[in-house]
């Protein structure tokens, strides 16, 4: 990822700070592993913005370089000018992290004190007061060569990733809603208001061309190649792998042809009646590699799916509220029947016959990817499109080594969630759905401030 880096200046303050500040700053962003834009030294009064026509050049500049950055860093190493720091970001249309320096005891005289703690609210409000977004993280202030900036560097960071991947981005809806499943309609003008364009496709269509599709053509052969090494294919019939082959093809064309960033796909019942197979595995394989995939024809889920593959840097997975655990009051058994991607799992998994499916209809199911979820911390999300809005929630808990019994089939983990049952309360009477869709590590507050301040979604707490 790349800054653009943005340094204040007030024509009364020391010199030294704002050359300082350019080298800290360099340093800090590399030392993260992020690249940099920079305003050369030499383009204003120490490479720094200070009057509204400094803003006008500094705009000049980042607009010769648009799409070239995912954030801006707004430096303050000093108490500067709000005017020109409105002028040159106001036009910006890339999240803003505020950073202001610290002043340090012992250097308080006038060569050396700051004041930049009081001048970052000069510069938010300024920036409220013409509704242009920006981030602020704690501490209030803090140095560009401290452990905790390295922190909110991470952070900002994932606050740009979402963003940008959120923006505008197609999502592939594949096959028609099932009949019995209410609980996952969406609105699809709300979606595109919000940037999500979407694709859909009959699930007839998918058919016919995975029956044109020749048992030796080298692209079924390559990814059947792909799928074996992905997980233990051994128990599955070779006529089944050679369709879940022909099935992963397609989607895959369906994803090049038409620039889909997302999917979710109608799983039953059609492909268990009609193609003898179980599609789980071929979502989690997609997930796997960095293609959202979500079951069920739940849209919703594959957006904040995105969502948290953005911001985690992996994927996500889509599950049901499925089991209490016990008596214990925080703990749920979160499942799907095979679809959780490989990286999220204690192990490869191995591909079984649906027992749902094998139960009435023997043979029908292959493709239930089955194992068990590993233990880390999660974020877990969903979201519902209703009267012109999509309304998200953001909350964070962890996946336990806890046992789930031999006997239990899919793919499963134990979920601890504090104050867990006022919470599903809050989603049950929210109107939201039975899935939760999750990923590893805690993003709560970088998808809040993603969503909250940049992309206007409506954001509501579960968290008390």
């Amino acid at each position: 990822m790349k800054f653009a880096l943005f340094f204040g200046n007030r024509g009364f303050m020391p010199a030294e700070l704002i050359e300082s500040a350019r080298r800290d700053m360099i340093k800090a962003v590399t030392d993260a592993g992020y690249d940099y834009l920079i305003m050369s030294e030499d383009a204003t009064r120490y490479g720094a913005v200070e009057t509204r026509a400094e803003g006008f050049k500094y705009a000049e500049w980042l607009k010769s370089h648009e799409g070239e950055y995912d954030g801006v860093i707004l430096c303050m190493p000093i108490f500067i000018d709000e005017n020109g720091a409105i002028t040159a970001l106001q036009d910006a249309k890339v999240p803003i992290l505020m950073q202001a320096y610290p002043d340090e005891i012992g250097k308080m005289d006038f060569v050396n004190r700051r004041d930049a703690f009081c001048g970052k609210f000069s510069v938010t409000d300024v920036f409220e007061q013409y509704k242009v977004p920006y981030t602020v993280l704690k501490p209030h202030v803090v140095n560009p060569r401290s452990g905790i900036f390295r922190q909110n560097l991470n952070d900002f960071a994932a606050i740009c990733r979402v963003v940008r991947g959120m923006r505008k981005f197609n999502l592939g809806c594949i096959g028609a809603r099932t009949t019995a499943f209410k609980t996952v309609r969406f609105d699809e003008v709300t979606m595109q208001r919000h940037g999500v364009n979407v694709e859909s496709f009959d699930l007839s269509d998918l058919f016919e061309k995975v029956r044109n599709k020749n048992n030796n053509d080298e692209k079924v052969q390559e990814k059947k190649k792909i799928l074996k090494k992905y997980t233990d294919f051994s128990k599955v019939p070779e006529d089944r792998k050679n369709t879940l082959a022909k099935i992963s093809v397609v989607i895959d064309e369906y994803i090049d042809e038409y620039y889909l960033d997302a999917i979710s796909l109608r799983c039953w019942n059609e492909m268990e009646t009609y193609l003898r197979v179980c599609p789980c595995v071929l979502i989690s394989e997609l997930n796997d590699r960095g293609i959202v995939a979500a079951c069920e024809i739940d849209m919703c889920s594959a957006i904040t799916m995105r969502a948290l593959s953005l911001a985690s840097q992996g994927p996500a997975a889509c599950l049901d509220w499925n089991n209490n655990y016990g008596d214990d009051p925080d703990k749920v058994i979160l499942f799907h029947c095979g679809s959780t991607a490989k990286a999220l799992m204690q192990g490869e998994g191995t591909v079984t016959e649906h027992k749902m499916f094998a139960k009435g209809d023997p043979g029908s199911g292959w493709g239930s990817n089955e194992g068990r979820i590993a233990a880390f911390p999660m974020t877990f999300s969903n979201c519902k499109t209703e009267d012109g809005k999509i309304t998200i929630y953001f909350s964070e808990g962890k996946f336990t080594d806890d046992k789930i019994e031999t006997g239990y089939f899919g793919c499963a983990g134990v979920g601890e969630i504090p104050d867990l049952q006022n919470k599903l309360i809050f989603l049950a009477r929210g109107g939201f759905k039975h899935h939760t869709t999750i990923a590893k590590g805690h993003y709560k507050q970088v998808l809040e401030e993603a969503f909250n301040t940049y992309l206007k979604y409506n954001v509501v707490s579960i968290d008390k």
